[in-house]
């Protein structure tokens, strides 16, 4: 059965609409809600134009309706033109409240954490039956030697963009007692799945969803600019939400230590962070037609 799927989301950085393609049409995921941070309605005027595109309908929200500010990256206008500002459904975290009153959704993030930590504001007591979040960081005590990333040998802790975005929501969630299990797709390994001309082919040679088509179409735009790629970080938080198998995992405490996060082993804690990442998978699992 579909898994379904609160996307909280911002539009900063291009991979964040990527997902949203991917996850609109992908025969594993059912998209319940879209949250955005912060919200714009230019923001929601794009998230809406590509669900439209997509023929998929779900209720959009803003963590500040009608908020002034421009977070859009210019990539967005050279992929999609100018497209009309649209007004949010709801609050982004009443929406979220409504996904997770079935008990069996997964909450799945790409932004800094300000919709879900306004969420737990509003509703302590929240269910959120599963987390699926890239963000954190795995360093040497918990990645095997084989697995380290070079930039990123001999850390233990490092700044990462969404956890740092709303550091209190990100430890209120990953301590929430009614989180039943948090998935963290870590820094460490997002930044070794690039976007770049390979994959564009390998995608080419393959039956795609409408979504994954659509995916196709932007990042045929992105290439042209930027020929070495994009690191594909949401993307593969959203495969690992629609099956772990594309990453091997570690459990872990995960801490906060002058501005970084680090993670170190530990048991019961139902917090797992990526150590590893099987690319053939992550392909697999982004390309499924049925």
């Amino acid at each position: 059965m579909a898994i379904p799927i609160g996307l909280d989301m911002e539009t900063g950085d291009p991979d964040d609409v990527f997902t949203l393609c991917g996850l609109a049409t992908h025969p594993w995921a059912r998209l319940v809600a879209v949250t955005v941070m912060p919200g714009s309605d230019e923001q929601v005027g794009i998230v809406k134009h590509l669900l439209g595109r997509l023929g998929v309908t779900a209720p959009v929200g803003a963590y500040r309706p009608g908020v002034d500010v421009k977070p859009v990256s210019g990539f967005h206008r050279r992929w999609l033109g100018k497209v009309p500002p649209r007004e949010p459904d709801a609050e982004a975290w009443q929406l979220l409240r409504d996904v997770f009153v079935s008990g069996d959704a997964t909450l799945l993030t790409g932004a800094p954490l300000k919709n879900p930590g306004m969420l737990l504001e509003r509703k302590p007591d929240v269910r959120i039956a599963r987390w699926a979040a890239q963000g954190g960081f795995a360093g040497d005590s918990v990645v095997p030697p084989g697995h380290r990333l070079p930039k990123f040998e001999g850390r233990e802790t490092c700044p990462t963009f969404n956890f740092n975005g709303a550091p209190e929501a990100a430890l209120k969630l990953l301590e929430s007692p009614h989180a039943g299990e948090r998935v963290l797709v870590s820094k460490n390994v997002c930044h070794g799945v690039i976007y770049d001309s390979a994959m564009h082919a390998a995608l080419s040679a393959r039956r795609l969803t409408p979504g994954m088509a659509l995916v196709r179409e932007g990042m045929g735009v992105y290439l042209a600019k930027r020929r070495a790629g994009k690191a594909f970080h949401d993307p593969l938080a959203a495969a690992v939400a629609l099956d772990e198998s594309v990453c091997a995992f570690r459990e872990v405490e995960v801490y906060r230590e002058r501005g970084a996060w680090g993670a170190r082993p530990a048991a019961s804690t139902r917090t797992r962070i990526s150590v590893s990442v099987d690319h053939a998978r992550f392909l697999d699992v982004l390309t499924a037609t049925g």
